[in-house]
């Protein structure tokens, strides 16, 4: 190994580090990909600061050994689902008609996946060299926190309150008409789905964003919340293995054993996340997460000023 490997790869504490806030905070509304430039800064691990705005590097190909583990833990909680998901794609494939909810939840995943699809694959590198970087990253993660916040109040207003009433619907735990989640049109799961393209901003959350327009089509934030994780999966998944080239290849030299120790941990933190979140959505908002981003974005502005 070379002294540029030596002197850039990441340690294996490190490792440990960016691989429990991945799988975190890929999952809560606050951005992985803003946490992986602010936190790395906060700690003064300066090649990876650098190293997630360059065109290539030890870092993002680490990084994506993280996404496939977060990826495979979504799988894996949520495997049953997907069992039904398939099984409905290739039987309406087969019938040439959507009949049961199973389908339909399969061809609103398809047609939510294809927008930030084509746009992550024309503009996800230039978006991450120009703006995956300490400040930028802290502007979108206050930014988050405002959307977050405006999709808590938008949800209460009554153009959604009487989107709700008119498709089939139930009282949610907060006793408030919401719809439920097999009558959404395909034209909604494609806006749902496009606004994932946010995401691409370093600050922006991905499950954050689906979250809120799940919300204003009057989905509860249990469902939203579901149908955001689901929507997740394929793009996380497909991500890691389209960049898994750069990790097998002379990036990833050196870093290997941090990357199996990373996503080991990234892994068991998404699958841990993931269960707590479906249970807190059943009760609760966005507004913790709102706040958190609207007191750290701010704080890291000032901070990096």
């Amino acid at each position: 190994m070379d002294l540029a490997v030596i002197a850039s790869a990441i340690t294996y504490f490190q490792a440990i580090v960016i691989g429990l806030l991945q799988g975190v905070t890929e999952l809560f509304p606050i951005s992985s990909l803003g946490h992986s430039v602010l936190v790395p800064e906060l700690f003064g691990w300066d090649s990876l600061v650098k190293g997630q705005a360059q065109g290539e590097s030890f870092y993002l190909a680490f990084l994506v050994g993280l996404h496939v583990a977060t990826a495979i833990a979504l799988l894996i909680f949520f495997r049953h689902d997907w069992v039904k998901v398939i099984g409905g794609f290739f039987s309406s494939i087969r019938k040439r008609k959507i009949e049961t909810s199973a389908e339909r939840m399969a061809w609103l995943l398809v047609v939510g996946t294809i927008p930030v699809g084509i746009v992550g694959l024309a503009f996800e590198h230039k978006l991450r060299t120009v703006f995956a970087k300490p400040m930028a990253a802290a502007i979108f993660l206050t930014i988050n926190g405002v959307i977050l916040l405006l999709g808590e109040r938008l949800r209460r207003s009554a153009e959604v309150r009487k989107l709700a009433a008119t498709h089939e619907h139930h009282v949610d735990e907060a006793h408030e008409v919401t719809r439920n989640l097999d009558t959404l049109e395909m034209r909604e799961g494609v806006f749902i789905g496009a606004s994932q393209i946010l995401a691409l901003f370093a600050g922006i959350s991905r499950s954050g964003v689906t979250m809120v327009s799940g919300l204003l089509r009057g989905l509860d934030h249990e469902d939203a919340a579901h149908f955001s994780f689901m929507l997740a999966t394929p793009i996380i998944l497909a991500a890691g293995f389209y960049k898994l080239p750069d990790l097998m290849g002379h990036n990833g030299d050196g870093i290997r054993g941090q990357v199996v120790v990373g996503s080991i941990v990234a892994g068991l933190a998404a699958y841990v996340s993931v269960r707590f979140l479906t249970n807190f959505f059943k009760t609760r908002t966005l507004m913790p997460f709102a706040i958190y981003c609207l007191v750290v974005g701010p704080a890291m502005i000032v901070y990096l000023h």
